[in-house]
């Protein structure tokens, strides 16, 4: 169900007003209704509709150009189509003026208004997106944005904002999606560097010679396709902090440059003869057992020692069990916001599934699985089957038996009652789940007698 957009139909005739609604219900849209322009105004300052259908004419001392106004002051950033049985050059020039996104004359057309809708929810999911990159690009973490009442936890947070201010180098440690990233930023955004660039790189998603380049560099001509000077991240870092992220994946090469730079805080660009001097942090994150990696002659011994100045290890989710209640609620809220959809909540049953989890890719996977539950909640808040997907045996693959004597029509009746189920009542969204039309769908609820 399209719940990210609600749609409020506003018509003193009860006849269009329900019928208009009807047809937006059985595209997947959520739909109130009033009768008048002054409930279409209690509506409004109770929930935030994105769409609103107003009639241009109704009684009662408030018209349809005044509701919109009203509705204007309230939601600015609501689309407003005015619809009207009276159309003249006039009425619709006053509309546009007023705000009016569309203006439509009765009798409608059901395809035209779906039509109408899509598009206006097209460019909708286009500004929010928008929106969201631009939080995700602005958003600050420092230590105390790190959500944690876990002691261990507690003691890293303690000691990030000890060494927030140094120069000294520092290596996070922990299991993948245990948050080491967030810790450099949190260290970066609470230390003296903060107002300077945040540099991260990747140090596992390169080959040898673009990291090379990526890290330092490189002059024009220094290889194919170099076709003018290029700064490193070092160089961008300047001032501030770079984070190397996977630092346990680096060349033996590229350790020697490494180890070149945090000795002399100097190196030279790919190709280029000229030294160059950089004031950075260095912050070094891995998932690998460098200690280990070192014995097994894999890492440099002297580059462990000049990376392991400061020494941060993130415990894994399982043993912070008592902080999965507290992200989950910190994700919940967030991301609901993000995409526009009201969950008010999660219940104890899913906390349940949640605590006895394992988490193997800890408070990133942790995160991901709060959206996609979010996603395909359907209650007023998550429950136990919002996160079915975690359960023992979830994500391997099993084959399913049909009992013996079970014909492909009882399949088919089962496979329907379940996905019109699943979709809430919906048929647009459950025909478009099973790939037919829904005048297909219409005639397998009628032949199976399928209740709705």
């Amino acid at each position: 169900m399209k719940t990210h957009w609600q749609i409020l139909v506003v018509d003193d005739e009860e006849v269009m007003c329900e019928s208009l609604a009807a047809w937006l219900r059985e595209d997947g849209y959520v739909v109130d209704t009033a009768a008048s322009g002054r409930e279409a105004l209690e509506k409004a300052q109770k929930k935030d509709y994105a769409i609103y259908f107003v009639d241009l004419k109704m009684p009662g001392g408030m018209d349809g150009i005044e509701t919109m106004m009203q509705i204007r002051r309230l939601h600015p950033e609501a689309s407003i189509i005015i619809i009207t049985a009276y159309a003249t050059v006039d009425t619709a020039i006053t509309a546009m003026k007023e705000g009016a996104q569309e203006y439509i004359v009765k009798p409608c057309n059901p395809e035209e208004i779906s039509l109408l809708v899509s598009r206006i929810v097209r460019v909708k999911n286009l500004q929010r997106e928008n929106t969201i990159l631009r939080k995700k690009l602005t958003r600050q973490y420092t230590v105390h944005d790190v959500i944690s009442k876990n002691a261990k936890m507690q003691e890293v947070l303690r000691l990030a904002r000890e060494v927030a201010s140094l120069r000294s180098t520092v290596l996070i440690q922990g299991e993948s999606g245990t948050g080491k990233e967030l810790v450099a930023r949190a260290l970066h955004n609470s230390g003296d560097r903060a107002s300077k660039p945040f540099v991260a790189v990747s140090c596992a998603a390169l080959a040898e010679t673009l990291l090379e380049s990526e890290l330092f560099g490189h002059e024009k001509g220094a290889f194919t396709g170099a076709a003018q000077q290029r700064q490193g991240k070092f160089e961008q870092a300047d001032g501030g902090t770079i984070f190397l992220d996977e630092i346990g994946d680096i060349s033996p090469k590229l350790q020697v440059d490494l180890l070149r730079v945090l000795q002399d805080r100097s190196f030279y660009r790919v190709g280029g003869s000229q030294e160059i001097r950089v004031d950075v942090r260095v912050v070094a994150a891995t998932n690998v057992n460098l200690q280990q990696a070192v014995a097994d002659g894999k890492f440099r011994e002297d580059l462990f020692y000049r990376l392991n100045v400061i020494q941060i290890r993130i415990p894994p989710l399982r043993d912070r069990r008592e902080d999965i209640p507290l992200l989950a609620d910190h994700f919940l809220e967030r991301i609901t916001r993000e995409l526009g959809k009201e969950v008010e909540g999660i219940c104890e049953s899913a906390l349940r599934v949640m605590m006895d989890y394992h988490w193997p890719g800890n408070v990133r996977e942790l995160e991901n699985a709060i959206e996609r539950a979010v996603v395909t909640c359907r209650e007023s808040k998550l429950t136990d089957q919002d996160f079915s997907f975690l359960a023992p045996g979830a994500s391997e693959g099993r084959t399913w038996s049909p009992p013996a004597g079970m014909s492909i029509q009882d399949m088919e009746k089962i496979l329907i009652t379940a996905t019109i189920q699943r979709a809430g009542g919906n048929i647009k969204e459950s025909a478009a789940i099973l790939g037919i039309d829904r005048s297909t769908l219409y005639e397998k609820i009628k032949r199976y007698e399928i209740p709705r």
